[in-house]
Formats: C-alpha cells, sequence, structure tokens
C-alpha cells in the first residue's frame, strides 16, 4: 500500500504540513493535549459547534489529508479507535445518573458511538462507499490498515482513506487515574528518563490516504503489518517474531535505517524495548515516539506518520537529530502497550 497524502492533529504543530517537527512542543503534567488548528477552514462552520473535540479534530485530520492527495472522494473509509467518543459517552451516563434515567435527550448517546468519526467524513464527503470502524484496544488502527490491504488485495477498492483517532478526557482521566498508569512530569522532554514509574497520556488523530498502485507522489510504502498478543513474553520471544516478521518480507536487521519503538517512559514497560535496542537494534538508529504523542492506544498511526515523513524526507526531523539517510529508506515500527497488544508496522520509501 502506498501513503500518497497524509492529515494529523496531535500534541505537536503537526497540522498543515508544516516543517516536520523541527522543534518538540512541550507539555508538562500528566497529559500531552492536541493543538487543534482553527477549523472553519476545512469544516462546515454551522456543524462545529456541534461536534466534539474528537469528531473536529478526526474530522478535520481527514479532510486535510484528502486534501494534500488531491480526492474528492475515495472507495472506502476505514476508521480505528479504542474509546470513541468518550466525551459525549460521559456526558450521556453523567447525565443518565443526574436525571435518574429520565428525560434524556439522546444527542449526547448518537454521538458517543465509536462509529461516530467515520460516519461524520461519510456525511461530509457526501461518500456512500465502504465504511467500517475498528475498535479492538491497541489494535485498532493496525487492523483499519490491514482491513484496507484486504480490500485492495480483494480487488473491492483501489484507494482508501484510513486513519484513528483517540481523546483525553476528565472522565477517563480520572478513572485510568487510580489505577497508577500516569505521573505528572516536568516536561514530556524529560518522559523517558530512566526509573521512572508511569507514563503521560496523548491523544490525536492521524489519516493517510493509501492506494492500490503507485502514482508518483508518495510518501512511502507499507510493506507489511503484524499484530501478537502477548501479555508477559517470555525471554527472547519479540526478537524471535521480529527477525520471522522480517524474514518473511526478505529483510534483514542490518536493512533497517531507523526502528520506531513504543517507549512510553515506564521504567518496567521500557525494560523490553531497552533490551531490544542494544541487542538487535544495536546497528540500527532507534528512537521513541510517544515523547512526541504520549501514550495512548492507536499512537502508532502517529508513529507511522513519522515514518513516512522520515522516508518521504530521506532524514530524521531536527528534534531527532537531523541525521540524513542515504538512499532507499526502511523503518521498523514497533509499538507495545500496557495490556501486551504488540504491533509491527514495516515501512520503506518508494
Amino acid at each position: 500500500m502506498y501513503i500518497c497524502g497524509t492529515g494529523i492533529i496531535s500534541p505537536q504543530p503537526s497540522f498543515g504540513h508544516g516543517p516536520f517537527l523541527e522543534e518538540m512542543a512541550e507539555h508538562r503534567g500528566e497529559e500531552m493535549r492536541c493543538i487543534e488548528p482553527e477549523y472553519k477552514d476545512l469544516l462546515d462552520p454551522k456543524l462545529i459547534r456541534r461536534m466534539s473535540r474528537i469528531i473536529r479534530f478526526g474530522t478535520a485530520a481527514a479532510m486535510d489529508c484528502l486534501k494534500e492527495a488531491g480526492w474528492n472522494s475515495t472507495d472506502a473509509i476505514i476508521t480505528g479507535t479504542a474509546y470513541g467518543c468518550l466525551e459525549d459517552t460521559g456526558v450521556f451516563l453523567s447525565r443518565l445518573v443526574e436525571f435518574k434515567e429520565q428525560m434524556l435527550t439522546p444527542t449526547a448517546f448518537i454521538q458517543s458511538t465509536h462509529n461516530t468519526i467515520g460516519a461524520q467524513i461519510g456525511l461530509s464527503l457526501k461518500c456512500h462507499s465502504y465504511n467500517n470502524t475498528f475498535v479492538h484496544r491497541a489494535f485498532s488502527f493496525e487492523h483499519a490498515l490491514l482491513d484496507a490491504w484486504m480490500l485492495f488485495k480483494e480487488g473491492q477498492a483501489d484507494n482508501a482513506l484510513v486513519g484513528a483517532a483517540d481523546e483525553i478526557t476528565g472522565y477517563s482521566q480520572a478513572i485510568i487515574r487510580r489505577f497508577g498508569i500516569y505521573r505528572k512530569c516536568e516536561s514530556n522532554f524529560t518522559l523517558f528518563e530512566k526509573g521512572q514509574k508511569g507514563t503521560m497520556a496523548g491523544e490525536g488523530a492521524s489519516f493517510f490516504a493509501l492506494q492500490k498502485q503507485a502514482g508518483g507522489k508518495e510518501y512511502a510504502k507499507i510493506d507489511a503489518i503484524k499484530t501478537l498478543l502477548l501479555e508477559n513474553p517470555a525471554a527472547g520471544t519479540m526478537e524471535t517474531e521480529i527477525q520471522l516478521f522480517l524474514s518473511a518480507h526478505s529483510v534483514s536487521i542490518t536493512d533497517l535505517d531507523l526502528v520506531l519503538l513504543g517507549y512510553n517512559g515506564d521504567f518496567s514497560h521500557d525494560a523490553a524495548l531497552h533490551h531490544l535496542a542494544s541487542g538487535m537494534f544495536e546497528d540500527s538508529i532507534t528512537s521513541g515516539f510517544k515523547q512526541y504523542c504520549g501514550e495512548y492506544p492507536t499512537s502508532s498511526a502517529f508513529a507511522l506518520w513519522m515514518a513516512a515523513n522520515i522516508c518521504k524526507n530521506n532524514s530524521l526531523p531536527s528534534s531527532m537529530g537531523g541525521i540524513g539517510l542515504e538512499g532507499f529508506v526502511r523503518v521498523l515500527i514497533y509499538n507495545v502497550d500496557l495490556l501486551g497488544h504488540h504491533s509491527l508496522i514495516l515501512v520503506s520509501s518508494c
């Protein structure tokens, strides 16, 4: 699959295809919230006031992606989200309690469903083609990509708009905070300092215009995707799985120019990733990506946006050292969350 357009709203100044991560935006505390643009140029002003945050930034990211790709419509709209529209879900449940299950307006409930983002994109485009949403925890985005891949293989589509979106809300933070998953950080610049417990919450919406065939203006090519559910893998398991994944696509470890690893700043979570970086990936450039976007289930979509831009530019962004990469570029994304969802995405330049 070929990436011929992107659209992203994230905790970084990533919207609008400006300079690619020249500087990292700083966030303090336990949250990394999106830097939201002016929506009026992309969305109908009459609709904006009725949209929750995630619907606004999800739809805007999708529209920006289509605009860059030069598409008026698409053969398929495929979205991944783990949490869906949490803000509206929280509003509906609060009113349910407040009004003792009586005299409830259905608006918040209707807009709380997970497929609302994909539906809003379809309505905005007046697109009646295939529209699907995946809600598979930290595999949601990867399964959206695999769905597009299968549509291409079966000849049911030549292009697809694929993306993911998840949001931070006061409700979700209050609940998840009780599990000790997050910590208050002085800065996301120091998120990866060793010996710390907890991470920073993140959010964002990332969309990609994918084509079955190359068209001449691609960012990069997605060569392979794999997901594994391993809560406590035995020593050496992931090394073996990564080797098998790469070998199946005739790629060796030495062919990788960059490995983006899903460090999140929690010392117990990151230990295995540090072991890989100093072991099988010792001859490759390795970097985290959650210092930019925070920890959230579909953060691998942000990593894919980074990988696509690195392949297109043949260099790392200034905030990652500005290192030039010569010739054909290959990037491996290895993400893992706290529940044992492991995903691998192999990306290469065109």
